[in-house]
C-alpha cells in the first residue's frame, strides 16, 4: 500500500487567520451583547405582541413616543444627567488628589491603597444596607454626631432634596478605590526625568503637575472619564437596596435603569421597557462619541 503523505493546511492571509483566532469571542460578544442590543431596539417597536408564541400583531413608533413623553421618564432622564455629570467629574478628582497624596513619599502606603480600595471591592448591597442605617433619622451614626454638636436630627432618606446629594456621595465613595489605583498606575509610568527637569528650571509643584504630570497621565484620564460616566448612566442598586426597593420618597431618586426595570418586572409593559433601554443605549453612545471626539481634539492640539 502506497503511503499517504497528509500536508498540513497552512493559512497564509494573516487577516484570515486573525478572524480565525477571534472568531469565538466575537460569537460570544454577538450572542450575548449585540443580539440583545438588537432584540431590545426591535421590541421597542411591538405594540401587541404575545411573548408565548413569539408573534407580533402590529409595529409602530408609539411606544418611543411614549417615553419620551412620559413625565417619569423624564424625571428619571434628569436625575440621571444631574447624578452622572456631577458624580463622574467629583468622583475623578477626588481619586486624583488621593493618588498623587498616595504616590509621595508618605508612611503606610500600602494600608492606604487596600483601605481605600475595599469599598469597590464590596458588594453594592452591603454597602448600601449600612450607609441606610448610618443615614436613619432615629438610631444612624450621622444624625448621633449630629447630636453631639447639638443639631437637630436630619431626614436624609426621607427628604426628597437630600436624594440626588446621597446618592452622588454613595457613588464616589464606593469607587473611589477603582479610580484611584488606575490614576497610581498612570502616575507611577511617567518617567521621573521630566519631573526632575522641571525642578530643575525651577517649576513649582502646582506647575509641574499642570504642565508635566496631568499631560502625561491624560491617557488614563481620558478612560476613566469615559468608564465613569458610562457606569453613571446604569445606577440602580444604589436607590433600590437605599430606600427599600423604592425610587426615593416622591419618586426623587429614579433613573432611567430604575423606569425599566418599573416597566419590565413591575407593569410587565416588555415593550416599553425595550424603548426606554435603547433609548439609554443611544444617550450613552452619544456622550461616549463626544468625549472621544473632544479627547482627540485635545490630542491634536
Amino acid at each position: 500500500m502506497k503511503k499517504i503523505k497528509l500536508h498540513k493546511f497552512k493559512i497564509k492571509n494573516q487577516e484570515i487567520r486573525a478572524i480565525l483566532y477571534l472568531l469565538p469571542a466575537l460569537l460570544v460578544i454577538g450572542v450575548f451583547q449585540f443580539y440583545p442590543i438588537f432584540k431590545s431596539f426591535s421590541m421597542g417597536f411591538y405594540t401587541k405582541f404575545d411573548y408565548l408564541t413569539d408573534i407580533v400583531f402590529e409595529r409602530g413608533l408609539d411606544n418611543f413616543i411614549y417615553v419620551l413623553r412620559d413625565p417619569e421618564f423624564l424625571m428619571a432622564l434628569k436625575n440621571t444627567f444631574i447624578f452622572a455629570f456631577i458624580s463622574a467629574p467629583l468622583g475623578i478628582l477626588a481619586a486624583l488628589v488621593i493618588a498623587l497624596i498616595l504616590n509621595s513619599n508618605i508612611k503606610f502606603k500600602k494600608f492606604f491603597r487596600s483601605a481605600y480600595f475595599l469599598p469597590f471591592v464590596t458588594s453594592t448591597t452591603a454597602v448600601s444596607i449600612v450607609w441606610r442605617w448610618m443615614l436613619n433619622k432615629d438610631y444612624g451614626v450621622i444624625n448621633a454626631i449630629l447630636g453631639t454638636f447639638g443639631m437637630a436630627k436630619v431626614s436624609w432618606l426621607t427628604d426628597p432634596k437630600m436624594t440626588i446629594p446621597i446618592l452622588i456621595a454613595l457613588s464616589i465613595w464606593k469607587g473611589l478605590g477603582y479610580k484611584i489605583i488606575i490614576i497610581l498606575a498612570g502616575l507611577q509610568s511617567v518617567d521621573d526625568r521630566y519631573e526632575l527637569a522641571g525642578r530643575m528650571d525651577g517649576a513649582s509643584k502646582l506647575r509641574r503637575l499642570r504642565y508635566i504630570t496631568l499631560p502625561l497621565i491624560k491617557p488614563t484620564m481620558v478612560f476613566l472619564s469615559i468608564t465613569t460616566l458610562i457606569s453613571s448612566f446604569k445606577i440602580f442598586d444604589e436607590v433600590y437596596i437605599l430606600y427599600q426597593q423604592k425610587p426615593g420618597p416622591l419618586q426623587s431618586g429614579i433613573t432611567i435603569v430604575y423606569y425599566i426595570f418599573e416597566k419590565f418586572y413591575r407593569e410587565w409593559e416588555f415593550s416599553k421597557a425595550a424603548a426606554a433601554s435603547f433609548i439609554l443605549f443611544v444617550v450613552i453612545l452619544i456622550i461616549t462619541i463626544v468625549q472621544f471626539i473632544f479627547a482627540a481634539r485635545y490630542k491634536e492640539e
